[in-house]
């Protein structure tokens, strides 16, 4: 009997082996939101670290998060660093593109719960008398993540955090006062 069982699971493991085996190398969330405000004043907003907690869905996660600053307070060459529970783990998010109005490149670096990196972009697009704002992010899935894809959608999940982010973002600058 336990012969079998062992057997069973032992065949359940290959199975999801197999099938992790088939899923997509790559993950790639995006999501997008229009505000009223200009593409300049939601720039802005994004390309300064020091704002990035009126609006993060994650910093929401863990009040007690402990967050350094580093580099030039914006734009290229500024780093945001993190350590909280496990909901927002331990990390850093640095911006290594800067185009005014129009897009901001991130690299993102986890250490835990699972080490990892993904590039992020936010694009500003004008759109009609406000703006469509673009959050993506692209990375390698390592195949525990495929395993884990499996049992959860880690793109909805993830991009439900990032459309809380973007209707924060768009509340604050249209908060924000006219330039």
């Amino acid at each position: 009997m336990i012969k079998k069982i062992i057997l069973g699971l032992v065949a359940v493991i290959a199975l999801i082996c197999i099938a992790a085996s088939f899923q997509s190398d790559d993950m790639t969330v995006t999501r997008s939101a229009t505000t009223t405000a200009a593409p300049a004043t939601v720039f802005k907003i994004v390309n300064d670290f020091r704002q990035w907690d009126a609006w993060s869905p994650w910093s929401k996660l863990d009040p007690a998060m402990k967050k350094t600053l580093e580099g030039p307070s914006e734009g290229v060459g500024a780093v945001y660093r993190w350590n909280g529970n496990n909901e927002v783990g331990e990390g850093s998010t640095t911006l290594v593109e800067s185009k005014p109005h129009e897009k901001i490149g991130m690299k993102l670096e986890f250490v835990r719960p699972f080490a990892g990196s993904s590039d992020v972009q936010f694009t500003f697009a004008p759109e009609g008398t406000g703006t469509k704002i673009t959050w993506a992010m692209q990375s390698k899935k390592p195949f525990i993540g495929k395993i884990m894809s499996l049992f959860m959608n880690c793109e909805k999940m993830c991009g439900d955090q990032f459309l809380e982010g973007l209707a924060n973002l768009k509340k604050l600058a249209e908060a924000a006062p006219k330039a």
